[in-house]
This record gives C-alpha cells, sequence and structure tokens, in this order.
C-alpha cells in the first residue's frame, strides 16, 4: 500500500524496495565479477606478450646471454620470415663448402655471428637459447624431465605417438615400440625395400633406353617415390598407389603445419574456425580414418588366427598384443589404445619417408658432384655383391657407403634445429635457465663447428668416418643427426638400411653426374631441393 502526501511523494511497500535493492546488488556483484575477469584476462595477456618476456630476457642478459632486444608479441619471428624469403628467393653457388646455414636458417645463422654462441632468439614471445656445446647438448638430451619437447596443438595434428609423448606413456610406447625395428624384422622387410627400389631403377632405365646411351632425370620425384612406396609396403604391406591419399593428405598437413609453426602460436586460436583450421581438422579426421580401417582389417585377421605378417604394423600389433598378455588385460592402462596406434602410423608414414628421401637425394647430390667417391662406393658394392641382387648381411659390409652416408648426415640432417623447452630453472653449465625458455640444437651448426671436425668441417670428407662417429669427431654429442640420449630417433637403422640398399641398386645399375641445369638451393622443410635434382645418367 503507498501513501502520497505533499507534492504527491510516492513510498514503496518495504517487500517492493528489499527486491530493489537486491536486484541493484546482484548488479553490481555481477559488474564486479565482470570486470574482475576482464582485469585478469588482461594481466594475463600483458604478462604473457611482455612482462614475462622482458623478466627472463633481463635474467639471460645477466648471465652474458646476447640477443636482440624483445620485440612485442612478434619477437625476432617477422624478420625470420624476410630473410627466409630473400635467401629462398636465389640458389647457391655449388662448391667445395656446403655451408648453408646462411640460407636456410638464415636469421639464427646471423644471430649466431653477431653475438657468437652464447646467444638467444625469440621465437614470438619465447626466448630460445642457443646450446652448441656437446656437453650441454648430452644433458639437453639426457635429462629428460628437466627438458621437455614444446608443446604446440597444431603440431598434434600432424606428428604425434612416440616423438610427441613423455614420461610413463612415452617409456610404455618405446618399449613397445623397440620390438619393431630389431635387426630381424628389419631383415624381413628387406624384400619390400627390393620390390620399391627394383620399379625405380626400371624406370629410369626406361629413360635412358629412350634416348640413347644416357637421359638428363630429375631423380628428387623419383626418389619421394621410392621412400613412399617403401615404407607402404614395409608399415602396411601396401603399395604406394594404394597409400598414395593419405601422403597426399600427410603433404597437405606438413605444408599447413608448416605454415602455422613459423608464427606465433596464440593459445585457442586453434579452436577459431578459420579456413586452414577447418582444413587441418579435416585433413585429420580423413586421415584417422583411412588409418583405422587398416588396422581394424588386421586385427579381424589376428582374431581370425591369421599369422602376422612381416611388416612395421604386424611388428607393432605383435609387441602390443604380448604386452597386454604379460602385463594384464583388464588394466586399461596397459599396451596401446586403437588411438595409440593410429598415432603411431602417422609417424611411420611421415619421419619414414620424409628422413629416407632427404639422406638419399643428398647423396645423389654429393656422388654426382664428387665423382672419386661415386666411383669408390661403386667399387665396393661391385666387390660384395657383383651383379647379384644385394642382401643384409651384405649391406653390413658397405664400409665406403657408410662412411658416405654418415657425411652427408653430417653435411644435410633432417633434423635441423631441435627445441626442448624447461618448465622449472635448470642449471646447464654456468647458465641457470628460469622456467619458460626454449633450448634450441643448431644440427647445423654443431656439424660444422671447426673446433670439433677440423678447419674443413664445409666440406665433403667421408674419410674422416673411416673408423666411426666416435673417432670423427670429439664429442659424441657433436653428431646428431637422428637426435640423442633415451629419445634417440628408433627408426634410424630402418632409414639407413633402406637407404643404403637404394644407393647399391643405383651404383650397380648408373653412372651419374649433376646437370649444368642443376640449382644449388637447399630449403625447407628438412632441407629439401628447392628446384629438384637433375642429373645426367648412364647405363652401366
Amino acid at each position: 500500500m503507498s501513501i502520497e502526501t505533499g507534492e504527491g511523494a510516492r513510498h514503496f511497500p518495504p517487500f517492493e524496495k528489499s527486491n530493489m535493492e537486491v536486484a541493484v546488488a546482484s548488479w553490481v556483484a555481477l559488474s564486479l565479477v565482470f570486470v574482475s575477469i576482464i582485469v585478469r584476462w588482461a594481466w594475463s595477456v600483458l604478462d604473457w606478450l611482455w612482462l614475462k618476456p622482458k623478466k627472463l630476457e633481463r635474467c639471460l642478459r645477466e648471465q652474458g646471454l646476447q640477443g636482440n632486444s624483445y620485440r612485442i608479441f612478434h619477437g625476432d619471428m617477422k624478420e625470420n620470415s624476410v630473410m627466409l624469403t630473400q635467401a629462398k628467393s636465389k640458389p647457391m653457388i655449388l662448391s667445395s663448402s656446403h655451408d648453408i646455414a646462411s640460407r636456410f636458417i638464415p636469421f639464427l645463422n646471423q644471430t649466431v655471428k653477431t653475438y657468437g654462441t652464447n646467444s638467444f632468439v625469440w621465437m614470438g614471445p619465447t626466448p630460445r637459447v642457443n646450446i652448441m656445446d656437446p656437453e650441454d647438448v648430452k644433458d639437453v638430451f639426457t635429462k629428460l624431465e628437466d627438458f621437455r619437447r614444446p608443446s604446440n596443438p597444431l603440431m598434434k595434428l600432424l606428428i604425434t605417438g612416440l616423438a610427441s609423448y613423455e614420461d610413463e606413456k612415452w617409456a610404455k610406447h618405446r618399449r613397445i615400440i623397440n620390438p619393431t625395428f630389431h635387426v630381424e624384422k628389419l631383415k624381413r622387410m628387406l624384400p619390400a625395400f627390393h620390390q620399391s627400389c627394383d620399379e625405380m631403377i626400371k624406370e629410369w632405365e626406361s629413360c635412358v633406353s629412350k634416348q640413347g646411351s644416357s637421359c638428363e632425370l630429375d631423380v628428387w620425384p623419383s626418389l619421394q617415390n621410392l621412400t613412399a612406396d617403401a615404407i607402404s609396403r614395409t608399415a602396411f604391406g601396401s603399395s604406394y598407389l594404394e597409400g598414395r591419399k593419405i601422403f597426399k593428405l600427410i603433404k597437405e598437413q606438413t605444408a599447413h603445419t608448416i605454415k602455422s609453426v613459423q608464427s606465433v602460436y596464440i593459445p585457442g586460436w586453434r579452436f577459431l574456425p578459420t579456413k586452414m583450421n577447418n582444413r587441418m581438422k579435416q585433413i585429420d579426421k580423413e586421415l584417422t580414418g583411412l588409418l583405422k580401417g587398416i588396422i581394424n582389417k588386421r586385427e579381424q585377421a589376428i582374431n581370425a588366427g591369421e599369422a602376422t605378417k612381416d611388416d612395421l604394423l604386424g611388428a607393432l600389433m605383435e609387441s602390443n598384443l604380448r604386452e597386454i598378455q604379460e602385463h594384464g588385460k583388464n588394466d586399461k592402462d596397459v599396451g596401446m589404445s586403437i588411438e595409440d596406434v593410429i598415432g603411431e602410423c602417422k609417424l611411420f608414414y611421415y619421419a619414414g619417408q620424409e628422413s629416407t628421401s632427404v639422406l638419399l637425394v643428398w647423396t645423389v647430390v654429393l656422388l654426382g658432384q664428387n665423382q672419386i667417391w661415386q666411383d669408390r662406393a661403386r667399387q665396393e658394392v661391385l666387390q660384395v655383391f657383383g651383379s647379384n641382387k644385394p642382401e643384409f648381411d651384405g649391406l653390413t659390409h658397405l664400409k665406403v657407403v657408410t662412411m658416405i652416408q654418415l657425411e652427408v648426415l653430417r653435411l644435410f640432417p633432417a633434423l635441423v634445429v631441435l627445441s626442448r623447452t624447461t618448465n622449472k630453472t635448470i642449471q646447464l653449465k654456468k647458465f641457470s635457465l628460469p622456467a619458460g625458455v626454449e633450448v634450441g640444437l643448431s644440427t647445423l651448426h654443431i656439424h660444422r663447428d671447426k673446433e670439433l671436425w677440423g678447419n674443413d668441417a664445409n666440406e665433403f670428407k667421408p674419410e674422416r668416418f673411416s673408423e666411426g662417429v666416435s673417432k670423427a669427431t670429439k664429442s659424441p654429442f657433436s653428431y646428431i643427426p637422428f637426435g640423442g640420449g633415451p629419445r634417440i630417433c628408433i627408426g634410424q637403422n630402418f632409414a639407413l638400411t633402406e637407404a643404403k640398399l637404394a644407393i647399391a641398386l643405383i651404383l650397380q645399375h648408373f653412372t651419374f653426374e649433376l646437370s649444368p641445369s642443376y640449382a644449388h638451393a637447399p630449403a625447407a622443410p628438412m632441407i629439401k631441393p628447392q628446384y629438384g635434382v637433375p642429373i645426367i645418367l648412364q647405363k652401366r
């Protein structure tokens, strides 16, 4: 009930007034919560973009590490992108010096020249400290709890499996996968390698026959097809033609991933429905479906009592089944799930094809440039095998070919820069690295350090490996084409065996030299030849 007095003043009943006060109080409370959220968000953004990077920069500079001053958000990545574009705009001069760092990682190379080995670069708001001393490299590779793999969720759409796991999950997967790459398993895969190599040799012979005594051929596409075919046969028992959709999708996913990691990673950005994000998720879905179909068929065959096949998937599933039987069938944490197996299959496809094709193509380039070593390698192959098909035990006796492989991997490693991150303060010799920094191992620089390798470090000299890796340099951790420590690449013997067989067969059937049209242009990713590798091929 209201009462009016004087000029018609109106009074609200007590309950009405109370409701209004509650509403106002609620509105004020919600406003304060909203403002608090906005302030906290703004503070976290400010901390991420400016306060934390500047704090890390001060910490690094106080210890004598040098680099550019932090530039908000992009750090050094804009300059890095510009320099990469400029470097790729023209080929290098092919000479006896194979110092490709100025073309492949120009910004990092400039940083090392300007500030020395005790330097850092900015990967967006994150500083990356350059690590080049072998003893420091050893610590980074062996202290797994201190140095973790950087987490980029977009990378997981391309590479999952063993390469991306940590701690117990990594240990379990490594234990299960180890038997897959045992030497006896590799022996059984040799016929699949042969089948893939034979098809390439026949194509090359046909090219020579059509053009007379010799022909000009770009071998880069052939070697990519060879390694794609070989990984398909050895991983899944299928040919490259059957697996071409998987490779096509992985190739596209690789291009998108490289583009994404060359820009600053913004937390949560991957959830936005951008054109590239949508396409990457679609590719991942298609890849998962294709691989799940292959794995399900194999599981059905195993359940039907069929013997496991002599391929990587068969060996992996056999080892996984043994792990489950030995450690408990009812424990869901024992063994790999189908999602885990799919992740490892993606890794087989990506790492198995890319690293081997890169090793092969630069072997051809360097042997085409260095005819003396090509002749020496051919003489060895003919001495061991004659005109017979190379077999596994004979491959292990190819000392000259092995020396050449090791030197090619030194000059043109598939892993150019390896990075790790710290989640707590880590002591690395004289440096105390705070949590939140990355460490970068530049394989290109470490493999060309004249203090470790001598004044001829930039030159192709396979004789440096005549007594193996241990006698070639001062420290085993100055040679890291496959990484190092407990997480060293599990498939390195697979790649080396396939590449050694391919080179032996090429040398058996052909002589070759680089074509005058060859343009020397190592380019990202994984040091691929930007303009291909045309050679003059002759039948022996």
